[in-house]
């Protein structure tokens, strides 16, 4: 199945400086506000309560806001969560108080304003829990990027196409942090697992990219490299956005039928499909190119001489 009606022949190599300049900006944006506004970090990694409360009818969030800040919490948080009865709940941390005062705070603010509310869920992290699951995301992080390079390395049997893959791979979180940092969206560890899926997602593409230029290599040794590339990432296009187009229907059902609770989840998913896509395209293999990508260096066994008595 194709989803194109003919194969194309786009010259992706040609105008990849183009694009080169934009990722730059993107990047560029993305890190600076990154640096200069950082992310709205959840209570998983700030430490808090996280609670949900369930009314006999809609729920008033005013008024919930205005009794959980005369029951003694500061800065609360509060929002309409699944139906208009649900509400879900975020306090920040309070050394003083342990789990059944925050509940019995809680519990004494959500009656006052529906006799017949309930708390169904009440979950509280502290601070050093916080600090330590930040600590661990960061580390998650850093061992998939070197194992991500480690792989393709030995796979692709030159660093030229294993760099690529790191810079685009590279590429897409950032994308997603800098979404995140300017638009304040609640930066929680469902948010951490959307990234490492999209670092996945994007290194699954890449490969299949790289699985083709090899076999174009092996197939046109004597073909100018940039051709060869722009013939591998033409022959793979139908695929790569057949396949993204189905998962971000998935994923855009997610972002606005799911609820808050899945709503960064989504929302990351859906900027870094976007993002891998492009990167498998114009990142991975045009920087590949530019370190000099010839097919010695993916069949590094065959000496030059023999590839010169082949087609």
């Amino acid at each position: 199945m194709e989803f194109f009606s003919h194969q194309t022949s786009y010259p992706f190599m040609a105008t990849r400086k183009v694009w080169y300049t934009l990722s730059v900006i993107l990047m560029i944006v993305s890190l600076g506000s990154f640096f200069v506004r950082g992310v709205n970090l959840a209570i998983d990694f700030t430490g808090g309560v996280s609670a949900g409360a369930t009314f006999t009818q809609a729920a008033n969030v005013d008024q919930v806001r205005t009794q959980l800040l005369a029951a003694g919490f500061h800065d609360p948080s509060v929002q309409v969560f699944g139906s208009a009865r649900d509400v879900a709940i975020r306090l920040p941390p309070d050394p003083k108080l342990d789990s059944n005062a925050v509940r019995t705070r809680l519990e004494a603010a959500v009656h006052a304003v529906d006799p017949g509310a309930q708390v169904v869920q009440l979950d509280v992290v502290g601070p050093q829990v916080g600090q330590e699951l930040k600590t661990s995301a960061a580390w998650s992080l850093f061992f998939t990027l070197l194992g991500i390079f480690i792989y393709l390395a030995v796979r692709f049997h030159t660093w030229r196409l294993s760099a690529g893959a790191i810079f685009a791979v590279l590429h897409d979180p950032i994308l997603v942090l800098g979404f995140f940092s300017v638009t304040q969206m609640s930066f929680d560890l469902s948010v951490v697992a959307a990234i490492l899926a999209v670092i996945g997602y994007s290194l699954n593409d890449t490969v299949v990219v790289f699985d083709r230029i090899r076999e174009r290599f092996e197939g046109n040794r004597r073909s100018p490299p940039d051709q060869v590339l722009d013939q591998s990432i033409n022959q793979t296009l139908s695929r790569t956005i057949m396949t993204k187009v189905v998962t971000s229907i998935v994923v855009v059902a997610l972002l606005f039928l799911g609820g808050p609770a899945l709503k960064g989840f989504a929302a990351a998913l859906l900027i870094g499909i976007v993002a891998g896509t492009y990167s498998s395209i114009y990142i991975s293999s045009a920087i590949a190119l530019d370190f000099g990508l010839t097919a010695e260096h993916v069949f590094p066994t065959l000496k030059k001489a023999a590839l010169d008595h082949l087609p």
